[in-house]
């Protein structure tokens, strides 16, 4: 119940539907119970007194009652059906809402085949569960009761004898609800790890086949299959165990009906047509106890998957606007960033950056070089605000981007990864992304500037062919291009380039950085790099080394310091000695 108030925010608004599939499924409870009363009518007083011209209306009354019954059961469907598909639909777009909300914190350790499933199969289990099989919960105990009632009438003695079984069926369900819970927890964890191994199989391909590993990943997912058959098998085995067990105290009740039933009819203390009215009557309460074990079985698992949901649901959002955060204006936004001694680790981890210090008047060029692990991709997620920094401050314009509202912040910031990801859609909707009215022709000079038209020209739809998954059918650096692209077409006033060319090659880099000189011009612009003829126009290079700045300067300067730049320009340009017999004439 717990969970049930939990969700209750997705079908609060549905009363309409929750009253009518519970209310017409009680009036087809109620509407059956006239039936047994009708046939204790027709032995008693039709058949036995042989009253025959009493037969047509008896059998058109039971016409009537079956049709009247037929179509509540209907209503029950209609509004059911409306109330879970309405449910599982809030669902569903509050929890891809919620994954859109989550920060990179929680991306760190998410599983795609977990969350996949949370959206699939859980969702079901939901959507079952509160569209009828809360209401056919709530209909046991109004069988018991209407049913138990009538028998009560016609004989309570009877009644009373015949329902001593009733408590061992009760105590066998509840005992088969305590195991068979954990059961299913177990079992949604597993396809949760199943689906993740397909997803990562699919996305991982071309690596798995490049490594021939096949066969491994063919184990893997059976070691994985394996597990979830395994906890289906236990599923199994206590439903083979208990059912039965329910199947014979229910029959119990039959037994003691028929046999204390039978000698009471024979002593002429209840009539053929009364035992036959108790005889269906009495399903009326074994039939929901015996059927409880179903009940509980699809409530156990709209439980399992209402706590994996819920835990979704309530996971903390890391990164939000604190108050009322202040809103960027991109017309007035100069783009000033300065990193006062900030420092930052991961969760349970050591720091990523000590005591960094930066910069960044608006316009200028920030070149950042170091081995991997240094810190540089930490700097641009934390200006990001991807997390939050643990001290100092970072501050665009003079104001703490921890007090500027998160979308607007990132609106003015561009970002160029060195890990592409590109959309499966036209090769024009992935440039365009994210920005609303865009022309085919400020589309078309995006793609200039990132030396992108060529190659995007020679296919056969050009702009509208449509790229596969995550780019799929695209090389390296087309790929790249095209995130290129991208950013100039958002004109940001702070421009992040995290190793944007290195998959390009020598001469498309020097193409492209001359777009990048005119995208730059009057934007604050971060440049990570591993090649230092990116960097040998920034306004400032600062070399990191286990989150440290060991060196900051202009290329210059730097190229003529003993430390790690100068060491990482004699190893790129050891084929070019003129080079460096250059700088070293210069330091002279």
């Amino acid at each position: 119940m717990e969970i049930l108030r939990q969700l209750k925010r997705f079908y609060a608004s549905e009363k309409k539907f929750i009253v009518g599939t519970i209310l017409f499924l009680v009036l087809a409870t109620g509407i059956g119970l006239v039936q047994p009363y009708l046939v204790s009518y027709l032995i008693d007083s039709v058949i036995i007194p042989e009253n025959y011209e009493l037969v047509a209306p008896v059998a058109l009354s039971v016409v009537g009652v079956v049709c009247l019954k037929a179509l509540n059961q209907f209503l029950h469907g209609f509004c059911g059906g409306r109330l879970g598909n309405r449910v599982a639909t809030k669902m569903r777009n509050t929890l891809y809402e919620k994954l859109n909300t989550l920060s990179f914190q929680y991306y760190d350790k998410a599983k795609t085949g977990d969350l996949m499933s949370r959206l699939t199969a859980d969702l079901e289990a939901i959507r079952n569960f509160i569209g009828f099989g809360l209401a056919q919960l709530l209909n046991v105990f109004f069988m018991v009761v209407l049913g138990g009632t009538m028998m009560l009438v016609l004989n309570w003695k009877l009644t009373l004898i015949t329902l001593l079984p009733v408590p061992l069926l009760l105590f066998l369900a509840f005992r088969f609800e305590g195991q068979i819970h954990p059961i299913f927890r177990e079992t949604r964890k597993a396809m949760s790890n199943l689906t993740t191994a397909v997803q990562e199989n699919i996305t991982g391909v071309r690596t798995v086949k490049s490594y021939a590993q096949e066969d491994f990943e063919v184990n893997k997912f059976s070691e994985r299959s394996e597990q979830f058959r395994s906890n289906q098998i236990e599923a199994s085995t206590k439903w083979a165990t208990f059912f039965p067990m329910m199947e014979t105290a229910a029959n119990l009740c039959v037994i003691v009906l028929f046999v204390v039933g039978g000698i009471m009819v024979i002593n002429g203390g209840f009539s053929p047509g009364n035992f036959v009215a108790f005889f269906s009557l009495i399903w009326y309460i074994i039939g929901p106890m015996w059927g409880l074990g179903f009940h509980i079985n699809n409530y156990t698992q709209f439980k399992a998957s209402g706590e994996r949901v819920l835990t979704l649901l309530n996971e903390p959002i890391h990164i939000k606007n604190e108050g009322k955060a202040l809103k960027l204006d991109a017309s007035s936004t100069k783009g000033d960033v300065s990193f006062n001694d900030v420092t930052f680790n991961y969760p349970d981890k050591k720091p990523a950056i000590q005591n960094i210090s930066i910069n960044a008047p608006a316009g200028t060029v920030i070149g950042l070089l170091g081995p991997t692990g240094a810190g540089k991709s930490t700097i641009i997620q934390l200006l990001m605000r991807a997390y939050d920094v643990k001290h100092g401050s970072i501050t665009v314009d003079g104001v703490n981007v921890k007090d500027l509202d998160v979308q607007s912040l990132r609106s003015i910031i561009s970002p160029v990864f060195q890990e592409t990801f590109l959309f499966s859609a036209t090769i024009r909707d992935n440039i365009a992304y994210g920005i609303a009215n865009v022309t085919d022709e400020q589309i078309v000079e995006a793609a200039k500037l990132a030396k992108a038209h060529d190659f995007i020209m020679e296919m056969p739809l050009g702009y509208d062919t449509v790229v596969g998954e995550r780019g799929m059918g695209l090389s390296g650096g087309q790929k790249q291009r095209i995130a290129i692209a991208r950013a100039f077409i958002k004109n940001p006033k702070i421009l992040i380039l995290d190793d944007a060319t290195s998959a390009v090659d020598m001469e498309t880099e020097h193409e492209i950085q001359a777009g990048f000189k005119q995208l730059m011009a009057g934007r604050t612009t971060f440049i990570i790099a591993h090649r230092i003829s990116s960097l040998r126009f920034a306004d400032e290079i600062i070399v990191l080394d286990q989150g440290h700045i060991v060196q900051r300067g202009t290329h210059d300067q730097l190229v003529h310091q003993p430390g790690p730049y100068r060491e990482t320009y004699k190893i790129q340009f050891a084929d070019f000695p003129g080079e460096l017999e250059v700088a070293a004439g210069q330091k002279e």
